[in-house]
């Protein structure tokens, strides 16, 4: 017997302008299909032009008419992530929502960014915060719900704060939990300021269980030439319901960015056995996400690396 596919319900999100990384495929597409269809001023930042238009073709072969634009990003570039600051604090036009998708996982050598810093930690983590900070007039001026993806990663080991871009040893998938983490503490540090400062703005932290996404897949472009083996295990399981599809996986991030009665601070994900899969709903803060101070040291950090401003009020 099939399974009963696993959805939730988006609102009417029309007049709404919305920033999405990492919407190009996957799970991503997905989020930013429902959210086209849902009526939002979808902006889409790529790396990709040739990707990006083909994403758009497919939004808008399920939602005509969708309001769907592109924009350049390459998280991995400091400067490209300011030039896109730059052109959306030029068009003027407030941002109530920021779902910050896209990231990259394990490449089988240490790889680094136009800056300098750890592939994973620069973009997961730093290129990211760094487009928050550009953008935090216009996150302000929409009273803006700002969505960061994490992963079931975070919550195992710790972030390297002796040697926060691997420099002196490497192990990949330690980095990509340090880099989640770090974009969650991240995240927690800026819902309390936001609160404290009445920036209007607040934090949600979904993650999308495990499912058998591009993450895992073939990605030459960091010298993967094989789809990671773990990935066919998933698939198996995610036919069988114990783990999620490509399409529920993005369910936890839609709920966390319009459910109306979503909170500040709050993680997201699914609700089946250990977080692998099952209908999204509020789950419990990972234990690596739970201290203050954390947060604020992060916070701190960020700053030092990106050498882009925060608010402090």
């Amino acid at each position: 017997m099939p399974r009963h596919p696993i959805d939730i319900s988006v609102p009417d999100l029309t007049g709404q302008r919305i920033v999405l990384t990492g919407g190009s495929d996957g799970m991503g597409l997905v989020i930013a299909t429902r959210l086209a269809s849902a009526g939002a001023e979808l902006i889409l930042p790529v790396r990709n032009p040739q990707k990006g238009e083909t994403a758009l073709h497919t939004i808008r072969e399920h939602a005509p008419g969708a309001n769907v634009s592109l924009r350049a990003l390459d998280l991995a570039s400091l400067a490209s992530v300011a030039a896109l600051g730059e052109t959306l604090r030029g068009e003027g036009a407030p941002i109530h929502r920021f779902i910050g998708n896209a990231g990259v996982m394990t490449p089988p050598t240490r790889q680094t960014t136009a800056d300098g810093f750890e592939l994973q930690f620069g973009t997961n983590h730093l290129g990211h915060a760094a487009l928050i900070g550009h953008l935090m007039p216009l996150l302000r001026a929409g009273s803006a719900r700002v969505t960061l993806q994490l992963s079931l990663a975070a919550d195992q080991g710790a972030v390297n704060w002796d040697d926060p871009n691997w420099a002196r040893s490497y192990d990949g998938m330690a980095a990509y939990r340090h880099s989640k983490i770090a974009y969650g503490l991240f995240g927690l540090e800026l819902d309390r300021r936001s609160r404290a400062g009445d920036w209007g703005i607040t934090v949600t932290l979904p993650h999308p269980g495990i499912a058998p996404t591009n993450l895992l897949a073939v990605r030459p472009e960091m010298g993967r030439t094989r789809a990671v083996p773990l990935r066919r295990v998933v698939s198996v399981l995610s036919r069988i319901g114990i783990m999620g599809t490509v399409a529920s996986a993005g369910l936890p991030a839609l709920l966390a960015a319009t459910a109306p009665d979503a909170q500040g601070g709050t993680l997201y994900g699914p609700s089946g056995l250990g977080g692998l899969g099952g209908r999204p709903a509020q789950r419990e803060l990972f234990s690596r996400l739970r201290s203050p101070e954390d947060a604020a040291r992060m916070w701190e950090l960020t700053q030092q690396l990106t050498k882009v401003p925060l608010p402090t009020a």
